[in-house]
């Protein structure tokens, strides 16, 4: 069975992983490995990072590209690939630019395609931007509706997508995660025995006023002085350009340049509390069991918050100092959202989502 797996960016390398490690050991799958290089800089340490290997690299990527240029290079270069490998499927993740593109190019060509980590929904396609629309694009070209979790799935179903074409699976990201866990790989980047916060932030729609309003918040903390705080720079000059100046030389403060997927796992497992605005690290962190304060108004992800394990606190720099103390100093508050069993999956996505591909393949042949 020979599929092209198609990704562009660090999350998506990094749940697709599992998936294509799978597929590179097995003699029933002859998969075609492609990036975009949508995100460059924080693509190219991770795929070796992962022993994954990539068979074809487009190199999209261009300086102060716009989502329209991404858009369009995407739908090109990918349809180049299907007319020359005629893969029997295409595999995307999530909802990227590069997803939705790789998705619309299938599409053009008749070729079916897997939505790894379907019908995650916000219902504002503003919050998160571009992304929310993206993946419901994804979510109505294609055959195979990986979701994550039943909530995921009921979204798809209310959107009017056929019961037979969904498969709840868990979310892969769960899967590398214990990959990397047990080969004992990564660094952690803290360095003290004071309470260890890891901050992530880079969405677009904390980018400005609400991310110097997070930093404030950050300095307060700090002003504890029993915190140690990393935050690894995204690579964003929007990000650097708001975070550099507010928290550069803050007392227990530590600017970072971003880490290795494999520096961040070990770092995340040696963190106390985790605020971020990322949703992939809302899913792995309760595998850790580390309580996570989410920089964002919206989450498509709210399987967490309601299973305990995250708290939406927005981008109030009170509401965030005042949340975050709170895990500090309150053991029984702390113990209660750390000890949650992750709604995210146990660690057999990817087994299961091939399982269904090969099953659904045999069966058309």
């Amino acid at each position: 069975m020979r599929p092209l797996v198609v990704f562009g960016t660090r999350p998506e390398a990094i749940k697709l992983a599992p998936i294509i490690r799978l597929m590179q050991a097995s003699s029933e799958w002859d998969p075609i490995v492609v990036s975009s290089g949508q995100h460059r800089e924080m693509l190219d340490q991770v795929v070796n990072d992962l022993a994954i290997k990539v068979d074809l690299d487009l190199s999209i990527m261009r300086e102060s590209q716009t989502l329209a240029y991404v858009t369009s290079a995407v739908i090109t270069s990918v349809e180049g690939c299907l007319k020359e490998f005629k893969p029997e499927l295409v595999l995307v993740q999530g909802d990227t630019t590069t997803a939705m593109g790789a998705t619309f190019a299938s599409f053009y060509q008749a070729i079916p395609v897997g939505h790894v980590e379907a019908g995650l929904r916000s219902g504002n396609f503003l919050d998160p931007f571009p992304e929310e629309m993206n993946r419901q694009v994804v979510s109505k070209m294609a055959t195979w509706h990986f979701a994550p979790t039943q909530r995921s799935s009921e979204n798809l179903r209310t959107e009017g997508v056929d019961e037979a074409a969904i498969e709840v699976t868990g979310n892969t990201v769960i899967d590398n995660l214990k990959w990397v866990i047990e080969q004992g790989l990564g660094r952690s980047s803290f360095k003290t025995d004071s309470s260890r916060l890891l901050v992530t932030l880079h969405r677009r729609e904390n980018q400005g006023e609400n991310m110097a309003e997070i930093a404030s918040a950050l300095r307060a903390l700090c002003g504890r002085g029993d915190v140690e705080v990393v935050l690894p720079l995204h690579m964003s000059p929007q990000v650097r350009r708001v975070l550099q100046p507010e928290l550069d030389g803050v007392s227990g403060m530590n600017l970072i340049e971003p880490l290795s997927y494999l520096d961040f796992v070990r770092t995340m497992n040696d963190a106390d509390v985790i605020l971020t605005d990322s949703g992939g690290v809302q899913e792995e962190a309760p595998s850790l069991g580390k309580p996570v304060l989410v920089l964002r108004q919206t989450t498509e992800r709210p399987e967490g918050i309601e299973a305990g394990s995250a708290l939406l606190v927005g981008t109030n720099a009170d509401v965030i100092a005042h949340e975050c103390a709170r895990l500090l100093d309150d053991q029984a508050w702390y113990q209660q959202m750390a000890h949650v069993k992750n709604p995210y999956g146990d660690g057999t996505s990817a087994l299961q989502i091939l399982e269904r591909l090969q099953r659904d393949l045999t069966q058309v042949k």
